[in-house]
C-alpha cells in the first residue's frame, strides 16, 4: 500500500466516527476501520473487508496494552516521543498484516533482545574512556609532584652547574611533547659532572614503539573530537600509562557500578528516573577462584536483584552471599571482569535526583540572558560535572558574566559545557550567566547531564572474601562508582 493510499485513509477517519457511537469499527467501501479511544487519541488498525473481526478486535487489544508500555504519557506528545519504540513493539506483534501469537512480556523481551548487543558495546566502550581519563588524571599529579622534587634537587646542584643555554635548548627541543620535565634529558650535560642514570628497556619490556605511540596519539585525538580539554603533559601521562598499564596486585577485584538515567522536566517533575547496577569480579588465577562473597545492602523499595545463572540464587536471597551454584567449579579467571549480580530500582521520586538543573532564558532587546543554576543532593559528593548547555548557531562564544566553576564553548557542536571538578559540602549549589543573540527559549533544551560518584544508591559493598575450603579470607580491593547514562533536562 502506497503512502499517499496510507494518508488518505487516515484523513478520511475522522470524519466516520462521529460521536456518540457505541460500536468500535467503521466499514468503507473497501475497508474496515477497527480502533479504541486512548484518553484524547484513537489507536486505529485498517483491514480489509474480507479479514475476520475477531482477529483484528484481538490484534487492537494487544496493541493498546503495548502503547502504555513504551510511551510515557498516553498524549501526543508522549506518543511522538515512543514512536520508534512503539513501532518496533507493533512490528513483532504483527507480520505481514498478520497478528503474531505473542504476550506483550514477549514483545517486550524480543524488542530487549535486539537492543543487548549494542548496549553492552556502548558500556564497554565508555568503560574503557573512564578508564584512560582516571589514567591520565593520576599521571597528571604525579608529573606535578616529580616537577616539585625536580626543582628541588636543581637547587641541590645549582652551584656546581654553568649557566644554561636556553637558545641552544630552544633549537633542540624540550624532549618529547614539548614536556619540560624531560628537557635536562636532551640538553647537552657538561662533562665530568654526575647525571642521573638513564633507564634501559629491554627487549622483553617492548620499548616505546612508534605503532604504540601513534595508537595512543588516535586515541587522545579522538578525545578532543569529544570536546576533551587534553594538555600537553596529559598527553605525554597518557602515553605512559598505556605503555606500563599494571595489572591488578590482588588476588580478588570487585568492581560495583551503578548507572543513572534519567528525563527531568524543566518545570519541574520526573518523567522517569532508572537505576541499574552491575557486580563484576575478577579473580587472578583458577587458586583463587573456589571463592564466596559476602555482600550488603541499604534496605530500599523498588530494589530488584537477578544473579547470573552461575550463582546460587538461594543462598544468595537468604544470606546475601554470592558463590557459584557447583563448589567444585571456580569462578573464570583472567583480565576480563565477569558480571555477576544486576540489579534495578525504579521507585524513587525527583526527590532522589542527585543533581538538580534549572535554566532561566529571557530575551531582552537584541540578546537573551540565561541564569542556569544547580542543585546537589546531600547523598553525594559528585566527581567532574558537566552541564552541556545547546546554543543556537553563533559566529562567536556566548558572553559569559557569572560562573562558578568553568566554561567551554564547543563550537562544532554549537554546545556551552559548564564543568565543575567537584561538588561536596562547600559547593551543593551553584550559578552561571551568559548572554547570547536572540534566541527562542526552547533552543537552551535539553540540557544534558554528566557525573560520577563514589557511592552508590543501593550502598551495596563486598564485606568480605572467604574461601569455600579452610584458609583465611583473601585480600581483595573492590571499586565502587556512580556513573551517568542519559540524564537530560527537557
Amino acid at each position: 500500500m502506497s503512502r499517499s493510499r496510507i494518508e488518505g485513509l487516515l484523513a478520511a477517519f475522522p470524519k466516520l466516527v462521529g460521536t456518540g457511537k457505541q460500536h468500535t469499527y467503521v466499514e468503507t467501501e473497501n475497508v474496515r476501520y477497527v480502533y479504541q479511544p486512548i484518553e484524547a487519541l484513537y489507536l486505529l488498525v485498517i483491514t480489509n473487508k474480507q479479514s475476520n473481526i475477531l482477529e483484528d478486535l484481538e490484534t487492537l487489544r494487544l496493541l493498546s496494552k503495548l502503547v502504555p508500555e513504551y510511551s510515557p504519557s498516553l498524549d501526543e506528545e508522549g506518543v511522538c516521543r515512543a514512536a520508534f519504540d512503539l513501532a518496533s513493539a507493533f512490528d513483532e506483534a504483527i507480520s505481514l498484516g498478520n497478528k503474531e501469537n505473542v504476550t506483550v512480556a514477549q514483545v517486550k523481551q524480543y524488542c530487549e533482545m535486539e537492543s543487548h548487543e549494542e548496549k553492552l558495546h556502548k558500556l564497554v566502550m565508555q568503560s574503557k574512556i573512564n578508564e584512560t581519563k582516571d589514567h591520565m588524571r593520576r599521571r597528571v599529579t604525579e608529573i606535578e609532584k616529580s616537577k616539585i622534587d625536580r626543582g628541588k634537587t636543581e637547587k641541590a646542584f645549582a652551584p656546581l652547574r654553568p649557566p644554561i643555554d636556553f637558545s641552544d635548548m630552544k633549537t633542540r627541543g624540550t624532549g618529547l611533547g614539548g614536556d619540560p620535565i624531560f628537557a635536562d634529558s636532551f640538553a647537552q650535560k657538561p662533562k665530568g659532572l654526575p647525571s642521573a642514570p638513564t633507564p634501559v628497556t629491554s627487549k622483553a619490556d617492548g620499548g616505546m614503539k612508534l605503532g604504540k605511540l601513534k595508537k595512543t596519539n588516535q586515541f587522545l585525538e579522538s578525545l578532543k573530537a569529544e570536546g576533551e580539554l587534553i594538555s600537553e603533559d596529559t598527553q605525554l601521562t597518557g602515553i605512559k600509562s598505556r605503555l606500563s598499564s599494571a595489572a591488578p596486585s590482588d588476588p580478588v577485584t570487585v568492581a560495583i557500578e551503578e548507572k543513572i538515567s534519567a528525563t527531568v522536566k524543566r518545570d519541574g517533575g520526573v518523567h522517569n528516573l532508572d537505576i541499574q547496577g552491575t557486580l563484576a569480579l575478577q579473580v587472578l588465577d583458577d587458586t583463587n577462584g573456589f571463592i564466596q562473597l559476602q555482600i550488603e545492602n541499604q534496605d530500599l523499595p523498588g530494589l530488584i536483584f537477578k544473579t547470573h545463572p552461575y550463582i546460587n540464587k538461594e543462598l544468595f536471597n537468604s544470606q546475601q552471599t554470592v558463590m557459584a551454584r557447583d563448589p567444585n567449579r571456580p569462578f573464570p579467571s583472567g583480565q576480563n571482569d565477569t558480571p555477576l549480580v544486576k540489579w534495578r530500582i525504579q521507585e524513587l521520586d525527583e526527590s532522589s535526583l542527585p543533581l538538580s538543573v534549572n535554566c532561566w532564558p529571557s530575551v531582552s532587546g537584541n540578546e537573551t540572558h540565561v541564569n542556569i543554576e544547580y542543585e546537589a543532593s546531600e547523598m553525594f559528593d559528585l566527581n567532574n560535572v558537566v552541564i552541556s548547555i545547546p546554543l543556537p548557531a553563533l559566529r562567536k562564544a556566548p558572553s559569559v558574566r557569572q560562573i562558578d566553576g568553568e566554561w567551554k564553548y564547543d563550537s562544532r557542536n554549537s554546545v556551552l559545557e559548564w564543568s565543575i571538578i567537584l561538588i561536596d559540602q562547600s559547593n551543593r549549589s551553584g550559578s552561571m550567566e551568559f548572554a547570547v543573540p536572540s534566541a527562542d527559549p526552547s533552543t537552551f533544551f535539553p540540557i544534558s547531564v554528566g557525573f560520577s560518584a563514589s557511592s552508590t544508591f543501593s550502598g551495596l559493598k563486598v564485606t568480605s572474601v572467604l574461601p569455600l575450603r579452610e584458609g583465611c579470607p583473601l585480600k581483595f580491593s573492590q571499586r565502587i562508582r556512580l556513573a551517568t547514562d542519559k540524564y537530560l533536562v527537557i
